[in-house]
């Protein structure tokens, strides 16, 4: 009869033994799935940060352009009417996919629907040292191939042959920056000349031209207050500063001397009207 018993006890104890062998051997099953859950997490969320983005891209494509043409549209249709519903989807996505091509052909120019969006007008704006000047338009056609329908660009701006260049079909882009360009560096060099005048009394302007390209001062140096014609040609009209500065003067060692040597270096280098500041505080000019 004991050793009945001690049989049981002996069973109980090795049964026991066995629970906790089992149940680490399940532990491999298990962070197997926790591994497989934590998979299916992270497929989730970048999931979810995939359709926060879309969201986000549909969202400023939709602020980049006034809807002018389709609230039109839909204050025509007839909002109970399924063909109404389904014109109106229609005119989205056409809208959509115009402002898209639009992006992509003006890389962040601001434009405009025309003529209910046969055509496309952009705004170039020009400034100088933080100042916003003139702004022009450009209104294209882009049916049935884009070309230039209208502007009001100054007309020594060689439009034709940028446009030519540009070859408008595919590089609308490269079109748009040359344009702009041009007309940020004819806007400098006409702010430039505003700026002596207001600034240098003492400089008189004997010359200038539309496109200002050519710039003629007569300076006064301090010795014997001699006269000194200077001549600044913008030979490169892409930018605002001078190509060649000539001198011409009675003393014909003037224009040779070191200092003014430096000065025509000084005006080759900075906006003509910061240079005339630095020539009057080192006396070369009155």
């Amino acid at each position: 009869m004991e050793g009945a018993s001690t049989r049981g006890v002996l069973s109980h104890l090795s049964l026991l033994e066995e629970r906790p062998r089992s149940r680490r051997g399940q532990v491999p099953g298990q962070q197997s799935r926790v591994k497989e859950l934590r998979a299916q997490v992270e497929a989730l969320r970048a999931q979810r940060d995939q359709l926060k983005a879309e969201i986000r891209t549909h969202k400023t494509l939709q602020k980049l352009r006034a809807p002018v043409d389709l609230q039109r549209q839909e204050e025509e249709m007839d909002a109970e009417s399924e063909s109404s519903e389904l014109w109106r989807l229609m005119a989205r996505h056409s809208e959509l996919t115009d402002l898209l091509q639009a992006h992509r052909l003006i890389g962040g120019y601001d434009v405009i629907k025309t003529r209910q969006g046969k055509g496309l007008c952009f705004s170039l704006p020009t400034a100088y040292e933080g100042v916003y000047l003139e702004t022009y338009n450009l209104e294209v056609d882009l049916k049935p191939k884009v070309r230039i329908r209208g502007h009001n660009i100054p007309p020594f701006i060689p439009l034709s042959n940028l446009a030519e260049q540009s070859d408008l079909q595919t590089g609308m882009r490269a079109f748009l920056d040359t344009v702009s360009l041009h007309l940020n560096a004819f806007a400098g060099r006409k702010q430039q000349l505003t700026l002596v005048k207001e600034q240098h009394k003492s400089v008189e302007v004997m010359e200038s031209n539309l496109l200002c390209s050519i710039l003629v001062l007569m300076f006064t140096v301090p010795e014997g207050k001699t006269p000194l014609l200077c001549t600044l040609a913008y030979t490169d009209h892409t930018r605002c500063l001078p190509t060649q500065v000539h001198l011409d003067c009675n003393d014909k060692r003037l224009p040779d001397s070191p200092q003014w040597k430096k000065s025509c270096s000084l005006l080759m280098e900075v906006p003509v009207h910061s240079a005339l500041t630095a020539m009057k505080k080192t006396r070369t000019i009155v």
